[in-house]
């Protein structure tokens, strides 16, 4: 079936897992945003009826027709039934690698669009090595990595290409992506599928491998390049007057990043490198304070790699999946980031990039959302594939984040 038949479907978007932390919250967006029974038809999903019509009651009258389905992740024919519903699924229930492989097959066979949140590197390979042919010949668009990982960095550099390439009629050689500022907390799920990251790693070779290669998301037969491992100890940065610590998320963000890239021709040069950081100040604090994150971060993946403390860390002191902030927090939430291009010739360009709610969970639901619906209502040329998003859907999406999402793409004087 090819995804064209789809717009004739009974809904636009359905919202798999949305009982869950994130899930609610994307509920509750897309009710603000596009209400029920309007433009955009759209359902709730999940395992567990009661806690759905929980949900709808929660968010209030004008929520009273919202539609309900009942799929769990493991009943296929369920799965394959209301994938064949809709447009699009997108789906809040992770950790992916343990949740999410059915779900993607149903939309691959139904040749029905897919978005969901998913960081974990060795399942998304998975995902294209399995799927990314029979999605071409179905017409079905699986596109992962649609929240803080990987949305901002993907589209980010896409656009300071394009402005690049506007401004000179070249593209950039090189780009940094530096983390200036963030308030929020990580996502309870980000976390248990971080945790079940390191453990299947610890027990697979070939997954590590998958984890620590540069371009391991590219293409079969275009997974070598300039770049190196991503960052992993302090290191100052002449160029833009700062210490630097590992950014945690980096692992996700440069292979999607890559991907990108690769999918679309390379543009930028197959010498095209890329690298993402976290700014920690100038002199010793600075210096002070990226030891400390990179101690921390490092201590965590330590004691994570073990059975026991792995599991003390997740009853103790890890978020849990479903756990959040509550909704103060998430609206005083924020993000900054910093774009570093450089031309062939060394001079320079910069671009910001800012989300106006915790990226974790408030900025994160509002993107996965807007993912969704663009792949249900915008005119894309982007045929089936497991694809990334700004492989997917750049110049329609980040309009709707700028219009309806409370993200910022400029470029810096």
């Amino acid at each position: 079936m090819n995804a064209e038949n789809s717009v004739h479907r009974e809904f636009d978007v359905i919202v798999q897992g949305a009982s869950g932390f994130t899930g609610v919250l994307v509920a509750e967006y897309l009710l603000t945003q596009y209400g029920v029974g309007r433009d955009l038809r759209w359902a709730i999903a999940g395992r567990d009826r009661t806690k759905l019509e929980s949900v709808r009651q929660q968010l209030g009258e004008e929520a009273a027709q919202l539609e309900i389905l009942v799929a769990d992740s493991f009943d296929k024919e369920a799965l394959s039934e209301l994938a064949a519903r809709t447009r699009v699924v997108l789906t809040a229930v992770g950790p992916y690698a343990l949740y999410g492989s059915d779900l993607v097959e149903a939309c691959v066979r139904t040749g029905t669009h897919y978005c969901d949140l998913a960081g974990e590197v060795h399942w998304i390979r998975e995902m294209i090595d399995t799927y990314h042919d029979q999605a071409k010949l179905t017409g079905a668009r699986i596109v992962h990595c649609c929240g803080f990982d990987s949305v901002p960095m993907d589209i980010g550099v896409w656009f300071l290409q394009q402005a690049a390439f506007e401004k000179t009629g070249q593209y950039c050689q090189s780009m940094s992506m530096i983390v200036k500022a963030t308030k929020g907390t990580a996502s309870g799920g980000t976390l248990a599928s971080m945790m079940n990251l390191i453990k299947e790693s610890r027990a697979n070779r070939d997954i590590a491998r998958i984890l620590v290669h540069p371009y391991s998301l590219n293409p079969e037969g275009q997974r070598e390049g300039p770049d190196k491992r991503d960052q992993k100890k302090v290191l100052y940065r002449e160029d833009v007057g700062t210490w630097t610590a590992p950014f945690v998320m980096a692992g996700v963000n440069t292979k999607v990043v890559r991907r990108s890239h690769a999918l679309a021709g390379y543009p930028y040069g197959k010498d095209f490198r890329y690298d993402e950081s976290v700014a920690t100040g100038r002199g010793f604090m600075g210096w002070l304070k990226g030891t400390v994150m990179t101690l921390g971060l490092g201590s965590i993946v330590f004691l994570a790699s073990f059975r026991g403390t792995r599991k003390l860390l997740q009853r103790y002191v890890l978020a849990k999946p479903g756990e959040g902030p509550d909704r103060k927090l998430q609206q005083e939430g924020f993000f900054n980031l910093m774009q570093h291009g450089v031309f062939a010739d060394g001079s320079t360009i910069r671009g910001k990039i800012a989300g106006d709610q915790d990226p974790g969970y408030g900025s994160t639901s509002k993107m996965l959302s807007e993912c969704a619906v663009c792949l249900a209502k915008d005119d894309l040329s982007t045929g089936g594939g497991v694809w990334t998003p700004a492989s997917a859907m750049p110049e329609a999406l980040i309009t709707r984040l700028k219009n309806n999402a409370g993200l910022t793409f400029e470029l810096c004087d």
